[in-house]
């Protein structure tokens, strides 16, 4: 009798260990403060929780963007997070951009292992570059196409741009010196309101991004860096690799995001969230769903 009590009571602490090691699996992902971050980070969360026992907290929009988040991953606050190829090669890394995509995100991989214990798990398929933006009718009239063009003209506009892109090298001080930029003004602003500044004429130009929803709905002319200053962002999956020891089951099922996400899919995405006001939560699952990697 005493023995069966003893194996029962062996049984259930063994059986509370279990659901207690259950309960402690947390993971969390991180974004920054872009519409397309937090529809990537619900993705990640959805596939994860649908194909794990792990329970994932977002910690979406974190101000100041890879300045604050990369710190927070290796200082294990995050898990893992949403990143661009080229701007961790130029901004963390304080590589200069003489590679070619390819060739950058396999160094890239290697210097990230090396450096940081982090691991690049993969590249989600777009790729949102920099870019400068004008009002059409602007770039029309004063007959803008290039960031040439728009140099020799940088004396009679005004800029704005958020903060993250005034820090870093490969932002607005490291285009200013390749193309000579002297705006008539420079403004710093919060992301989200570079859009309303240029609606309401309070700037004529600003940085954007290569999938910005909103692009088309404030009738912007993205003109071309002919001088080629800004290289590649192709967006992929960073993190810690003894979060990856612990939870080894995370690489497969994030796998499944590799190569998924088209330019024109990003474009499309970010419009229906930032123009039509659609859930993001259930616009990522929509997705996942008609990709078939989820029910």
């Amino acid at each position: 009798m005493k023995k069966t009590i003893l194996v029962f009571m062996i049984l259930a602490l063994l059986l509370s260990a279990c659901s207690s090691n259950e309960e402690s699996k947390k993971l969390v992902i991180a974004s920054k403060p872009m519409t397309e971050q937090y529809i990537i980070t619900e993705m990640m969360k959805t596939l994860i929780e649908e194909n794990s026992h792990i329970e994932v907290v977002l910690k979406q929009g974190i101000g100041g963007g890879t300045s604050n988040i990369h710190p927070a991953l290796l200082s294990g606050d995050i898990d893992i997070y949403p990143e661009y190829t080229g701007t961790a090669w130029m901004f963390v890394l304080k590589n200069a951009p003489s590679l070619n995509s390819d060739e950058m995100y396999e160094e890239l991989k290697i210097q990230y292992e090396e450096e940081f214990q982090l691991e690049w798990l993969n590249l989600l398929g777009f790729n949102n570059t920099f870019a400068l933006a004008i009002k059409d009718s602007v770039a029309k009239e004063m007959n803008i196409e290039t960031y040439s063009d728009l140099s020799s003209l940088s004396d009679k506009l005004k800029f704005g741009g958020e903060y993250d892109f005034f820090e870093r090298e490969d932002g607005f001080h490291g285009l200013r010196l390749k193309y000579g930029f002297d705006f008539l003004d420079v403004k710093e602003m919060d992301i989200g309101l570079k859009y309303m500044a240029v609606d309401q004429g309070e700037v004529d130009v600003i940085n954007g991004f290569s999938t910005d929803g909103r692009l088309k709905e404030y009738g912007m002319k993205v003109l071309r860096d002919d001088k080629n200053f800004f290289p590649s962002y192709h967006c992929g999956i960073v993190m810690r690799k003894d979060v990856l020891e612990r939870y080894p089951e995370i690489r497969d099922i994030l796998m499944k995001m590799e190569m998924l996400i088209s330019e024109e899919d990003m474009i499309r995405m970010n419009y229906l969230v930032e123009v039509e006001g659609k859930d993001i939560p259930v616009l990522a699952r929509n997705f996942l769903s008609e990709k078939g990697l989820i029910e």
